[in-house]
C-alpha cells in the first residue's frame, strides 16, 4: 500500500490518514482493531459502557490484533467528558482502564473540564514510566475552542467537527469548509495535527480536505455501515436507504432516551422519523418515550435512533472495516494523483 506521509501519519505510524470516530453504541473492539489493522486508526467508544464492558472490548481488540497483554495497543478510546464529570469518583478509574491497556490515544469531547482529564492522562504517563506518551485527541467546533486546546492544553490532535457531522455536535458549529480554514489560520506551525470531521464518506472527501490543509479526516457514518459496527441490521439498512435529505439536527432522541446532560448548545444529527415528528408536534413526552422504547425493542425503523451525517447518501452497502479503509485509500490516492496531474499540466 502506498503511504501518505504527513505529520499525522508519522505521529500515528499509519499509511492512511483516516480515523474511525468513537461512536457511542457503535464503536467497539472489533471495529477499532480492524480499522487499525487496515492502516487507518480506530477508536473504541467508552460512551455509556460499563468498565467491565470497556475491558472486554479492549481485550477483543488485542486478540484480533494478535498482541500480548504487555504490547502497546494501537487503537484509542473516546470519552464523553460530561460523563466523566458526572461521577468524579469513578472518572479516574475509567481513564485508567484505557491507559493500563496501553492504548495509543485518548479522545475527549463535550465537557466543561476537559483540561482536567488531559492532566490526568499526562500524570498517569509520567508516573507509570510509559515509554511512549498517550496521544490526546480533542474535538472542537470553533476557533475559540481550538485556541484553548492548542495553547492551554497542548493537545496532540485537534478534530474540527463541522455542522454536517452525524451524532452529537454543537448546533452553532459552522460548516466544515468554513471551520477548517478558520482554524488553520490560527494554527501554529509547531501546533497539533488538525483533522476534519463532518459529512465525509469518500476518498474524494479525504483528498479534498488534505488539499485544504488538514493532516487527516475522521469518518463516523461510513464506519457505522460496517459489519463490525454495533448497529443492528435494521439501523444499517436505514443508513443504506437514506438520502441527502434524510438527516436532521435534533434533541428529540436525547429527550426520548433521557440523555440530557450534554453541554449547552449540543444537539445531534440523525435520520428523521416519527420520534422527531412527534416531538416537534408537541406530543406528550411520556408518550414519545414509551413509543421510542417499544420501537427499540421491536427494531421499528419508523421510530428508532440512527445517527447519520450528511454524507450518508454516498454509501450504499455494508462492508468490513478493512474493506472500507482499503477503498478509501485507493480512492484517495486516485484523486490525489489526478490533482497532481492537473497541476503538472
Amino acid at each position: 500500500m502506498s503511504k501518505i506521509h504527513n505529520a499525522f501519519t508519522v505521529l500515528m505510524g499509519i499509511p492512511t490518514p483516516v480515523v474511525a470516530a468513537p461512536m457511542a453504541g457503535a464503536s467497539g473492539g472489533a471495529l477499532a482493531a480492524q480499522t487499525s489493522a487496515a492502516g487507518a486508526f480506530g477508536f473504541v467508544s467508552a460512551g455509556y459502557l460499563t468498565p467491565s464492558r470497556i475491558q472486554e472490548e479492549l481485550s477483543l481488540a488485542r486478540a484480533l490484533l494478535r498482541l500480548t497483554e504487555t504490547d502497546p495497543l494501537p487503537i484509542g478510546v473516546g470519552y464523553l467528558a460530561w460523563q466523566l464529570e458526572k461521577d468524579l469518583a469513578s472518572a479516574a478509574g475509567l481513564l485508567n482502564l484505557a491507559l493500563s491497556n496501553k492504548v495509543q490515544a485518548i479522545w475527549l469531547a463535550f465537557g466543561n473540564s476537559i483540561g482536567r482529564w488531559i492532566d490526568h492522562v499526562r500524570s498517569y504517563d509520567a508516573s507509570s514510566g510509559r515509554e511512549q506518551r498517550t496521544l490526546i485527541f480533542v474535538q472542537v467546533s470553533s476557533v475559540k475552542e481550538a485556541l484553548i486546546a492548542i495553547h492551554d492544553w497542548k493537545v496532540d490532535v485537534l478534530v474540527a467537527q463541522g455542522s454536517e457531522s452525524g451524532g452529537h455536535g454543537h448546533s452553532a458549529a459552522p460548516p466544515l469548509l468554513t471551520l477548517v480554514p478558520s482554524i488553520l489560520a490560527v494554527l501554529p506551525k509547531d501546533g497539533p495535527c488538525l483533522l476534519a470531521a463532518g459529512g465525509l464518506s469518500t476518498g474524494g472527501h479525504v483528498s479534498s480536505l488534505l488539499a485544504l490543509g488538514v493532516s487527516g479526516v475522521v469518518l463516523g457514518t461510513r464506519f457505522l455501515m460496517t459489519e463490525e459496527s454495533f448497529y443492528n441490521e435494521v439501523q444499517k439498512k436505514m443508513l443504506v436507504m437514506a438520502n441527502a435529505n434524510s438527516t436532521v439536527r435534533t434533541m428529540a432522541f436525547d429527550r426520548a432516551r433521557g440523555t440530557l446532560d450534554w453541554p449547552e448548545g449540543v444537539d445531534g444529527r440523525a435520520i428523521y422519523n416519527r420520534t422527531v415528528k412527534d416531538m416537534d408536534d408537541g406530543v406528550d413526552i411520556e408518550i414519545v418515550r414509551e413509543n421510542f422504547n417499544k420501537a427499540v425493542q421491536n427494531r421499528d425503523p419508523d421510530q428508532i435512533l440512527v445517527w447519520a451525517g450528511t454524507g450518508v447518501e454516498l454509501v450504499t452497502d455494508i462492508q468490513t472495516a478493512q474493506d472500507v479503509v482499503r477503498e478509501l485509500h485507493a480512492d484517495m490516492m486516485e484523486h490525489l494523483t489526478l490533482v497532481s496531474t492537473l497541476i503538472a499540466a
